[in-house]
């Protein structure tokens, strides 16, 4: 681990998930593992087998969101968002090489830098105490002819720690359309997905060490239809330097390597012929970063952290578009640069059974190099928009007070947190189906306010019960705003025969709820239960006004998630309610109910036998609804059988 977990955190709504739960869903992924945090949720249903990468950004709170996560996710202190577009690509990170997870609801995380506007989800390594010296492996076969594997080696480097992680994984999909919507064109969606990484924790003298981290995985995905594949590679490298002395010190630099690709089809009414329409054929990106953190010694009750920190983003979009009888006709380049630099400085004090917090951040941000090239196939340009680069400082703030007595505590607090376009949502347009959506090279930079009051009563060592009811405002929120329906010629897209659209600044999303979480575990029993209501409704004038009080996009009222645990079996329901699949609320997803389970035969000391089964009851879990009424479907039953040496 980095430095220790800061003194201020009692005052914040935080969830940890660990080991235990962390390697043993039923899907055997990190976004599952996620799910049982309540109000945790990515833009779509659907996990990373099926879903598009692009519609995989993590939002908590009901602040809705688009392909871009309003949370910010790290791993061992390292953003995780794509460079380019925001969105996270889970199959890179294998279960098996994570020791635990910190979910923080609420945003402005002084020390992780922007983008913490819904809350913050820190992801760190295992450690000497998680895996011992050794081998641990699983191999499972599962429903669609899917296969699992992953590998972890462990060892003891002298005074140090190292191990090597490998995960792959392959399925030949289901078919993601409801079965009586499909057409000849429909087909299962398959995939096949690999992670390979490598960390090394050498200790430099009794109070230092340096922590280096290699990371390198591929993605291969379909929609489901020919011409629909999408996915991606990339390379991640860490170091950080930590200092656990009078002086706490840790000081970090990364750099992220990403490409992707995506390709897009239209479809015909009867669902008897799929034709190309986009082909993102590469998207690089890159990501640079370093921060410094120094926790200088003031008296024992007291700590303050002081620190910088700077990113920077590049990529673009390199496509082709615009196809007549099979061909393209059309190219498109869309991208650019971005950078922030911040410094921060957070105290906190410990005067009895009362602990005071607060902190502040300073940033700067400069957006360069935009473009939006389109041109015919063979040289004519049709459109060469280079927009002016852009900087301004963005200021923000957290603070919080934790008051303790006996099995009670009593916590509240308040925070601004800020997050910048991505290169993705400035510049780039996209289709999806019959319809289409135009860049905005002006976005503001969205900013959340929010505050709120909490609970935690722990009337027995096993028992922890915890309750916080939370609003939040998120200003300048950008969003994909229906502005007419086609058909059509519109501005920045061309022809369009279902919903024009333009990612625009909305006034605001207005976001209050309760969340409700429990934790109990006696002998060879475990119950963990997580709730989350949320009321959140958008406030729009002017070009968006037709939005005023309605629902963000993909954001469900209520969800909730509960796993019951005896010995190796464990049983996990979840709950999500109904939500819109469009901005104006007119494409409305249903509510459903899921199970999973997993049980656990030892074989031997080292062996076990495992069986999972992934929604259980087989429901019916909507992910997208076209214009047209085209249902896509979540996960259907899954079963696996395997064995995991230990």
């Amino acid at each position: 681990r980095a430095l220790a977990v800061p003194m201020g955190d009692a005052a914040y709504d935080i969830a940890t998930v660990d080991r235990d739960r962390i390697i043993a869903t039923a899907s055997g992924r990190i976004e599952d593992v996620l799910r049982d945090i309540a109000g945790l949720a990515q833009f779509r249903r659907s996990d990373a087998r099926s879903a598009n990468a692009t519609s995989q950004g993590a939002t908590l709170r009901g602040l809705g969101g688009n392909a871009s996560s309003r949370a910010l996710l790290v791993l061992d202190g390292v953003p995780q968002s794509d460079p380019f577009g925001g969105w996270i690509t889970w199959p890179a990170y294998a279960p098996d090489r994570l020791g635990s997870v910190r979910v923080t609801r609420g945003g402005g995380s002084g020390a992780y830098g922007s983008g913490a506007l819904a809350g913050t989800i820190e992801m760190d390594s295992i450690a000497a105490a998680d895996a011992p010296a050794g081998l641990q492996a699983s191999l499972a076969y599962g429903s669609r002819h899917a296969l699992d594997a992953t590998a972890l080696a462990a060892t003891q480097l002298g005074g140090g720690f190292g191990f090597l992680s490998a995960s792959f994984g392959r399925g030949d999909g289901f078919i993601p359309i409801i079965a009586s919507q499909r057409g000849s064109v429909d087909r299962p969606a398959p995939y096949r997905q690999a992670s390979l990484a490598a960390r090394g924790v050498a200790p430099l003298s009794a109070l230092t060490e340096l922590q280096a981290s290699l990371m390198g995985f591929m993605d291969r995905r379909e929609r489901g239809t020919a011409y629909s594949e999408n996915g991606g590679d990339g390379a991640d490298a860490s170091l950080r330097l930590v200092h656990r002395g009078h002086w706490g010190v840790q000081a970090l630099g990364y750099v992220q390597l990403r490409k992707f690709t995506s390709n897009a089809v239209s479809i015909n009414a009867t669902r008897s012929l799929a034709t190309p329409s986009v082909a993102q054929y590469n998207v690089p990106s890159t990501g640079l970063g370093a921060r410094l953190e120094v926790r200088p010694p003031v008296a024992s009750q007291i700590e303050l952290r002081l620190g910088a920190d700077w990113r920077r983003t590049t990529g673009e979009t390199n496509e082709l578009y615009s196809y007549v009888n099979g061909l393209p006709t059309r190219l498109r380049e869309a991208g650019g640069q971005s950078d922030t630099a911040g410094l921060f400085a957070e105290a906190s004090a410990k005067w009895g059974d009362v602990t005071l917090t607060g902190g502040a951040r300073a940033d700067h941000w400069w957006i360069r190099d935009g473009r939006l090239i389109e041109s015919l196939i063979g040289g004519v340009f049709t459109r060469n928009d280079r927009p002016a680069n852009r900087q301004d400082w963005a200021p923000t703030a957290r603070a919080g007070l934790a008051w303790e007595t006996g099995p009670v505590t009593l916590r509240t607090a308040a925070y601004l947190g800020w997050r910048l376009p991505t290169l993705n949502e400035l510049f780039r347009p996209f289709r999806l189906g019959a319809d289409a959506t135009a860049a905005n090279p002006n976005l503001k930079p969205e900013r959340m306010r929010g505050a709120e009051i909490g609970l935690d009563v722990q009337p027995m060592p096993q028992l922890r019960l915890r309750a916080t009811a939370f609003t939040n405002q998120l200003r300048d929120a950008i969003g994909n705003v229906t502005l007419a329906t086609g058909p059509g010629i519109f501005p920045g897209v061309g022809q369009v025969t279902g919903a024009y659209r333009q990612r625009l600044n909305l006034d605001a999303v207005e976001s209050k709820g309760l969340e409700l979480d429990a934790r109990y575990k006696a002998g060879i029993w475990s119950l963990s239960a997580s709730y989350a209501f949320t009321d959140a409704r958008v406030r729009a004038t002017g070009a968006a006004r037709a939005l005023q009080g309605l629902r963000p996009a993909q954001t469900p009222r209520h969800m909730a998630s509960a796993t019951l645990g005896w010995r190796t079996v464990s049983l996990t329901t979840r709950y999500i309610s109904a939500q819109f699949e469009d901005d104006a609320n007119s494409r409305r997803l249903r509510d459903a109910v899921t199970m999973d389970a997993l049980a656990s035969l030892p074989l031997s000391p080292r062996l076990s036998l495992f069986v999972r089964g992934e929604n259980l009851a087989n429901a019916r879990v909507e992910t997208a609804l076209s214009a047209t009424g085209i249902v896509e479907r979540a996960t259907p039953r899954t079963l696996w059988f395997g064995l995991r040496l230990n």
